[in-house]
Parts: C-alpha cells; sequence; structure tokens
C-alpha cells in the first residue's frame, strides 16, 4: 500500500496507508479523520472535503475542474494548494502525498 501523510487543523501529522483506487476524501475517511465532513460523499458539490496539497505533489494531480474551482471559491481558506479531496483520486504515483485540511468555513 502506499501512504499519505494528513495533517489536521491543530498541526498533528499522522502517516496512514492509502489504497490506490479510492479518493484521498475516501482514503481520510476511512482511516479516522472526522474532522474532514466530506457532507456531500464525494459528489463534488460541497467544499466540506478541502485540503492544502503540498505543492511537491502538484504536477502529479489531475487539472481541477471547473466545478471543483467554483466550489473552493466559497471558502475564505482557500489558497496555490487548495483542493477537494474527493476529486483527487489515489493512485501510486501520489505515494507519499502530504494533504493539510482545511479550516472549516
Amino acid at each position: 500500500m502506499a501512504k499519505l501523510i494528513i495533517v489536521t487543523r491543530d498541526g498533528t501529522e499522522k502517516e496512514v496507508e492509502a489504497k490506490v483506487g479510492l479518493s484521498v476524501m475516501e482514503n481520510i475517511r476511512d482511516n479516522g479523520f472526522d474532522e474532514l465532513l466530506a457532507l456531500c460523499g464525494g459528489c463534488c458539490s460541497c467544499a466540506t472535503c478541502h485540503v492544502h496539497v503540498d505543492p511537491a505533489f502538484a504536477d502529479k494531480l489531475p487539472k481541477m475542474s471547473e466545478d471543483e474551482n467554483d466550489l473552493l471559491d466559497s471558502s475564505d481558506h482557500r489558497d496555490a494548494q487548495s483542493r477537494l479531496s474527493c476529486q483527487l483520486h489515489f493512485t501510486d504515483a501520489l505515494n507519499g502525498l502530504k494533504v493539510r485540511i482545511a479550516e472549516e468555513d
């Protein structure tokens, strides 16, 4: 299995084993991080799975869709590394990915 590093809102960092084929959001949720709400369940219809992605992985991520971009615009905590974790499908290329759970809006 591949590794995913998750940083919580209080700065706690935890490395977990991530399942390839699931979204980053599903991997975070399945590893017991309850501060990532993911209310829509991965349908890209809310922004409650907002994360900040380590810039070292920016070129390994899929291009952001218009819908994802629009939803992130609703966040006061958006920055250049913002993504919706439901839109990031975990692959072997993302082994070692580090994400920080965004502040709640």
